[in-house]
């Protein structure tokens, strides 16, 4: 099984107005554009996900909705409260095991805790940091949910890769 995990884009700083807490804070122009730049490098890998999850904050819901038009063309976006801060990897198996069989699922989360998972695919829980950076995204495949063996890390893109990839 291929599982993408991806960062939130950049998102406004203020809350304020329409913003009434960090839940709300959109994508600003610039994290949709890199949202975009990303998604379309990893078109060019052949990535094609049964299923975009996203944590319930706005931030990640937008980066969600960017990727899945470029890869898909707007599928349903499914949300998972485990993938919001402070959410643990078990509720997220049940959730993802609920869904059925797949062979491609991408996720998207926060900082630290995609980094966190990662680390728990790989079995590498206080061995690896692996730090996203906004829009980053990296693959793990895995054999099972929750894993009974350690994922693999295939790759991991960041921003400045995916400029280079839509490059040539």
């Amino acid at each position: 099984m291929k599982i993408y995990l991806v960062r939130h884009g950049i998102a406004s700083e203020r809350i304020g107005g329409a913003v009434l807490n960090d839940s709300m804070r959109p994508l600003t122009d610039e994290g949709r554009a890199e949202c975009r730049s990303v998604s379309h490098a990893i078109k060019k890998l052949n990535v094609k996900p049964a299923f975009f999850v996203s944590s319930p904050l706005v931030r990640a819901k937008q980066t969600a909705e960017i990727f899945a038009d470029v890869l898909a063309g707007k599928p349903e976006i499914k949300v998972c409260d485990a993938l919001a801060p402070g959410g643990a990897p078990a509720a997220l198996y049940r959730f993802l095991r609920e869904l059925g069989n797949f062979q491609e699922v991408m996720l998207f989360g926060h900082e630290p805790d995609i980094g966190m998972l990662a680390a728990t695919l790989l079995n590498a829980e206080n061995e690896l940091q692996l730090p996203f950076k906004k829009a980053g995204v990296c693959r793990v495949d895995v054999f099972d949910l929750p894993p009974s063996s350690a994922g693999v890390l295939k790759w991991f893109i960041t921003p400045k890769i995916a400029t280079a990839l839509t490059k040539s």
